[in-house]
């Protein structure tokens, strides 16, 4: 159910949403040796933990948007400025950035603030459709201009550590597979821009540019290639024969961990098998990996009411057709097998569902 601009406003000025940790995701397999990831690199030299001579001590509180009244009651053009001049009077201060502050306000309030800002651009977001991407076009606009005025800000001051630790807070919330707001629609605008950027450590760039790549892979409103799998009894079959409003393709493991918990929390949904047995809802649950006389034995613990098979191509992992860069990986597609959701925390795609 989409909500009113006017939720936006209220999000964005009371700051009331505090961000946490999502489950545990096991890897699903090696990324190319050349192609490293930033946690796989080590960090620039922080400050050290002494605050500056002279400097503030970090505010607790984040710098909220001030409307001017010449907008008047018009919600939409109140939300717009809101969202255009977020970051401006956290940008624009002159507090210091130690190991415990941005710009002297306290990592606590900067991560909450962020994730608020997230989640104003994935309601944005949500009014999307594959056939009307101009709501999220707008979010990753506003995106970009986030990530220009950092930029700005960088050039400014060369020697503060502001950048570097505004765009790794940024990574590990949008693109971090552990974060449950992790959205890579959203962050492909900032990764794109910091794979060019010249405040980027040129030994990040092509991490930067690994990441960029999987973004573009499946990217919302595109059509998934198609996947053929084989079932428990032989049989084959094929993604696009699938035949339901909606497909809910899970990649997972036998014995994952975090794969059991998903379809606990899916199943313990009164009305899937009904959703499944109407063709609303199918769910497609495949393994891509080669042991698959591991898949065959665990195989009697996956639900019956769901299309269970394994990739009897063995060529899917390893493809590049899909970004899957850890297990549990959930993906939710339209009938036409459009991407609505990639790689999307598992409370998203319940959301969506129980709307069904």
């Amino acid at each position: 159910m989409r909500r009113r601009l006017s939720y936006f406003i209220a999000v964005i000025l009371c700051l009331g949403l505090a961000a946490c940790n999502g489950p545990q995701k096991g890897s699903s397999g090696s990324q190319p040796n050349e192609d490293l990831v930033p946690s796989d690199i080590a960090p620039a030299e922080e400050p050290s933990g002494e605050e500056p001579a002279g400097a503030e001590a970090p505010s607790a509180i984040f710098p909220t948007v001030s409307v001017p009244s010449v907008f008047g009651d018009d919600e939409s053009l109140r939300a717009d400025y809101v969202l255009e001049h977020y970051w401006d009077s956290f940008l624009g201060g002159s507090g210091a950035t130690t190991p415990a502050a941005i710009l002297g306000i306290s990592d606590g309030s900067v991560e909450q603030a962020l994730a608020n800002y997230i989640q104003i651009l994935s309601n944005i977001k949500a009014a999307s459709t594959p056939d009307d991407l101009k709501p999220l076009k707008k979010a990753q606009k506003s995106v970009k201009q986030f990530f220009d005025k950092l930029e700005a800000r960088q050039l400014a001051d060369t020697s503060a550590h502001t950048y570097l630790r505004l765009t790794e807070m940024v990574s590990r919330y949008l693109y971090d597979p552990n974060s449950p707001l992790r959205d890579e629609d959203l962050y492909l605008p900032f990764v794109e821009a910091m794979s060019k950027s010249d405040c980027t450590r040129e030994d990040m760039k092509n991490a930067y540019k690994y990441e960029l790549k999987m973004c573009n892979t499946n990217p919302y409103g595109s059509k998934v290639p198609d996947i053929r799998y084989k079932d428990i009894k032989g049989h084959k079959g094929t993604l696009y024969a699938v035949n339901a409003d909606y497909t809910m393709l899970f990649f997972s493991n036998p014995g994952c961990e975090s794969c059991k918990g998903i379809i606990k929390d899916v199943m313990s949904r009164g009305n899937v098998e009904s959703l499944i047995a109407d063709k609303k809802l199918s769910i497609v649950n495949i393994y891509i990996d080669e042991e698959v006389s591991k898949w065959r034995d665990y195989s009697p613990n996956y639900p019956s009411c769901w299309i269970n098979g394994y990739d009897y191509t063995f060529s899917l992992r390893d493809s590049g057709d899909f970004d899957i860069r850890a297990i549990p990986s959930l993906y939710l597609l339209d009938a036409s097998k459009r991407v609505l959701m990639k790689d999307a925390p598992t409370e998203k795609v319940l959301a969506f569902i129980e709307t069904l």
